[in-house]
């Protein structure tokens, strides 16, 4: 009786093991990485591109300065949202590793990690536009990277609201349960890996933008808010009875908006 190659014991199967722990701890070392590279731009800000030019003139929006946001917002998104995908990319690479009889390997998990990651690259790229905008027409400033008033309290305003919405919800929901994603989202193949892996980061995105917003209003490069950000985004995926909780933190986010726009009249 012969056996599949997938299923012969020994070395193969070893290799196999190897490069599937390895494409596990990858997504893990790019966010370590991602976190010392963030804090060394928090630390000095003219290690991000295009940041002399801004200072100088923020009015003139150019692609060195769209550029040089674009990579400070990328490294963030990395560290802070790469963490939270860990339980999925996981889970992922559990199920492949147990698909033998089609002898897939470490591609499709390479695969799945990179259409998340894609996802959250064009965000930043959104990210960097709107806050090249936001500066150039001098209602964001470029020295502490927060927005003027009137658009922190509204940006407040608005992220609290979307954590009562039937979108983050479901979202949040698919977000919460790698299982019920990847059993009713299966596709074979490093394409199919990377088709799941991009609707992976299209709900993630859509659970967390109106959060990822928030640094508008309180710093982009605000450290404390970067890591509290990061933490409660784990906790809403992980944590039981977190629908209460996100709908908490959109009436916290509300009144803090509407504390916001009042200074003025309180003034």
């Amino acid at each position: 009786m012969t056996r599949t190659a997938g299923a012969l014991p020994g070395r193969p199967d070893r290799l196999r093991l190897a490069r599937l722990l390895l494409l596990i701890a990858a997504p893990g070392l790019v966010m370590l990485g991602s976190w010392g590279w963030l804090g060394l731009m928090i630390g000095d800000m003219s290690r991000i591109p295009g940041m002399a030019s801004m200072m100088i003139a923020p009015h003139l929006i150019s692609p060195g300065m769209v550029l040089g946001l674009f990579v400070m917002w990328a490294v963030m998104m990395a560290a802070m949202m790469l963490p939270t995908a860990a339980p999925m990319i996981v889970a992922y690479a559990r199920m492949q590793a147990g698909d033998r009889a089609t002898g897939s390997g470490w591609r499709p998990v390479a695969a799945f990690s990179a259409g998340y990651v894609i996802v959250w690259m064009v965000f930043s790229l959104g990210a960097a536009g709107l806050q090249a905008v936001l500066t150039g027409l001098a209602l964001m400033s470029p020295m502490v990277m927060t927005s003027a008033a009137p658009v922190s309290g509204a940006l407040l305003i608005g992220a609290g609201l979307y954590q009562f919405s039937p979108l983050k919800q479901s979202c949040l929901r698919l977000c919460q349960s790698p299982m019920s994603f990847l059993l009713t989202r299966w596709q074979d193949g490093p394409r199919g890996a990377l088709r799941m892996g991009l609707s992976h980061g299209a709900y993630c995105v859509g659970c967390c933008w109106a959060l990822m917003g928030v640094l508008f209003a309180v710093g982009v490069m605000n450290t404390a808010w970067i890591v509290a950000i990061t933490a409660y985004v784990l906790a809403e995926k992980v944590m039981p009875r977190s629908a209460v909780i996100s709908k908490a933190l959109g009436a916290g986010l509300f009144g803090f908006g509407l504390w916001i726009l009042a200074q003025p009249l309180i003034a």
